[in-house]
């Protein structure tokens, strides 16, 4: 287990809200709804040190929300505030998905649907080595319209793989719409039950229960956490708008976000 003073949610909502608007790029609410959740798996991992082989695997498969994977890394001392600074500049290896090509991230991952896939065979992996290094991925609600996701977690299932833990953003919106409007109304925690996975509904926004989740022994099968969330949470204008899936901010609007975290703009 990383060691953390407290919750990362805050900090990493700060750096995403900074470095987005130092780059005039968007993904933003994406990044604020999981901001929590990567603030657990990073407490929750053994070691972030890339130079391990024995650490703790990450999947961010909504890798469109990068911002907010690097900067867990950076509160865990991977990446540094000089690091952040280069994100979406000229042969920055901070992109707006991430690469393997940086430190601290395992697989390139931002083509939807396809990171389970990876988190699945470094669990198989890891199990097949009798080594006790686990795997934690995060995943989209919207990714779940993906066939490719219910085919990693059938294998995982099959497979018993009791050494991954699935995160689901359960935010209810992607980039074109609501959940709801695009393939229907699904009970998220049903599909992956029926599918042979141990699930655990949640509140995706409760950092420290979502790492006591995570640290609790596992069962004989894959854990999965349908975590409920709010799309750009902690800014009220961004806050379930579909819009602020692209969006960069304006002076104001950043002003504003800065304001209601708490932190001077």
């Amino acid at each position: 287990m990383n060691d953390a003073s407290g919750p990362m949610g805050p900090a990493i909502r700060r750096t995403v809200l900074r470095q987005s608007k130092r780059a005039h790029v968007g993904h933003i609410g994406s990044a604020l709804s999981i901001a929590d959740m990567v603030g657990a798996v990073f407490s929750a991992m053994n070691d972030s040190d890339p130079a391990n082989p024995e650490r703790d695997r990450f999947v961010l498969s909504k890798g469109h929300a990068a911002l907010a994977m690097y900067a867990g890394l950076a509160e865990v001392g991977v990446l540094t505030a000089d690091d952040l600074d280069t994100f979406c500049g000229d042969a920055s290896l901070l992109g707006v998905h991430p690469e393997h090509v940086l430190a601290g991230v395992d697989f390139s991952t931002g083509s939807l649907g396809q990171g389970l896939s990876m988190a699945v065979g470094a669990a198989l992996a890891a199990k097949m080595q009798g080594s006790a290094r686990r795997v934690f991925a995060i995943v989209s609600d919207a990714e779940c319209n993906e066939g490719a996701i219910w085919e990693a977690a059938a294998f995982a299932a099959q497979h018993r793989l009791h050494n991954l833990a699935v995160l689901v953003d359960n935010n209810h919106q992607q980039a074109f719409g609501y959940t709801k409007d695009i393939l229907g109304s699904h009970d998220m925690a049903a599909r992956w039950r029926a599918f042979g996975w141990d699930v655990i509904e949640a509140d995706g926004h409760d950092e420290a229960a979502l790492l006591a989740t995570l640290l609790s022994a596992p069962g004989e099968l894959p854990r999965v956490i349908v975590a409920e969330t709010v799309f750009g949470k902690g800014v009220s204008y961004m806050e379930r708008e579909i819009k602020w899936h692209y969006l960069p901010m304006s002076d104001s609007d950043f002003e504003q976000a800065m304001s209601e975290i708490g932190q001077p703009a």
